[in-house]
Formats: structure tokens, C-alpha cells, sequence
């Protein structure tokens, strides 16, 4: 199992090297401050408008980069950071939440999938890693009945695994939709664009590390599996 902790433990650093430099820079554009004066808020409800959506609210949430588009309940989560402030950081998550809401509003492929993964995944996360070492422990006092124990929990891994790689292009759009939009109706000048652009870009990194450090853990018991059939 060594080697299980040292898989965690370098998913655990890269998480931490591209969080830490996520913070940093909403940090440094939250003092780039709008020309237009507008807050997330307010940029968030232009961004809904204009795309024709007027059934979803412009909410605040408390937290820091707790942001998130609820399909649910038809609401833009924005933080207390983002929601009230008049920065190009706050700009870039306000219209990147809204991009989700436009692809609800659209009925975007990829969005729909994660959607209906969602009851499945949170149930399946939760028992994996627990049946995986079940099957793993089993294997180990050679009872036969650890390879099917394992199987089963790395299926179960194997589906949240997809879901992290499923969010990719629908985090991907909604930024490209943020920025677009952004670009289009002249929201933000062009030292602005470039601080929502990055903002975007290392919050999307997020996401990539955490479908990345997922296949690896998979690819790791799966191999832990094969090995037990030998």
C-alpha cells in the first residue's frame, strides 16, 4: 500500500500547488477594478438578460471561491468576494457561473450528462475507496472472494472518475461562454479581459488535476486487481 500513499500524496501536492495558485491569482486581479463599476452581481444579471434567461437568481453565498450554478433550484451562487465586488477576478467567475446557467438554459449535452450522474456519483464516491480496500484486504488473506469485492469497487471508482472527466469540457464552455460574452458586449477592457482570461484558465486547472489524480488512482487499483488475478 506504499505506493497507494505516494499516488495521494503527489495528487495531494499538485492539488495544492494549482489551488494555492488559483487564490493567488483571483487575489491579484481582485485589484484590477472594473472601468464599468459594475459587481458580480450586477455583471452576472446583464450576462443572464442578455442571453434571454430571467427565471434564474443572482444570489450570495458565503465562502471564498464557493461559486456554483444550481440547476435545481435555478440559482448563480456567487461568494460574498465575488457577489459585492467591482474587480475583473469577480467579472470572470460571475459570468463563467452564468455560462453554466446559459447551458442549462440551452440544453447542453454535456451539462445534461453530468446532471443525471450527479444521485449516482454521490453515492457511488462515498462506497468505493471503502469497498476497493475491502476487496484489497481480502485478497491479501487469499480468499477468492476479494477479487470480486475489488471489481465492484473499482467500478464504482471507475464512475466517479468519468464524472470528473465529463465536467471537463462543461467548465471549459462555461468559461469560453464567460469570456465571449465578456468580449462582445465590451464588459471589460483589454487588461481586464486578460485578468478574467488567466482567473479562468487556473480555475479550469482545478478540474484537470482532480480528473487526472482520479484515472491515476483507478489505474492504480486496477492494477491492483490484475496483480490479485495472477
Amino acid at each position: 500500500m506504499s505506493g497507494y500513499y505516494i499516488l495521494v500524496g503527489l495528487i495531494a501536492l499538485f492539488s495544492w500547488i494549482v489551488s494555492s495558485r488559483l487564490k493567488s491569482k483571483f487575489k491579484h486581479y481582485s485589484k484590477v477594478h472594473l472601468r464599468n463599476g459594475m459587481s458580480g452581481a450586477e455583471i452576472a444579471k446583464k450576462m443572464l438578460q442578455d442571453n434571454g434567461i430571467y427565471d434564474v437568481k443572482v444570489i450570495s453565498t458565503p465562502g471564498m471561491l464557493t461559486d456554483h450554478y444550481n440547476p435545481k433550484n435555478k440559482t448563480v451562487n456567487l461568494s460574498e468576494g465575488v457577489y459585492n465586488q467591482r474587480n475583473a477576478a469577480a467579472a470572470a467567475v460571475a459570468s463563467h457561473e452564468c455560462g453554466h446557467a446559459v447551458q442549462h438554459a440551452k440544453g447542453y449535452q454535456w451539462l445534461q450528462m453530468r446532471s443525471k450522474l450527479v444521485p449516482v456519483v454521490s453515492v457511488a464516491s462515498g462506497l468505493s475507496q471503502w469497498v476497493i480496500f475491502g476487496g484489497i484486504a481480502l485478497l491479501a488473506t487469499g480468499a477468492a472472494l476479494g477479487q470480486t469485492v475489488l471489481l465492484i469497487g473499482l467500478i464504482l471508482f471507475g464512475m466517479g472518475t468519468l464524472f470528473s472527466f465529463i465536467t471537463l469540457p462543461v467548465e471549459f464552455d462555461a468559461s469560453n461562454r464567460a469570456l465571449a460574452w465578456l468580449k462582445a458586449k465590451n464588459m471589460v477592457t483589454p487588461e481586464e479581459y486578460k485578468g478574467a482570461e488567466d482567473s479562468l484558465k487556473w480555475a479550469a486547472r482545478t478540474y484537470v488535476v482532480a480528473a487526472l489524480g482520479s484515472l491515476a488512482t483507478l489505474v492504480y487499483f486496477a492494477m491492483s486487481f490484475l496483480g490479485g488475478r495472477d
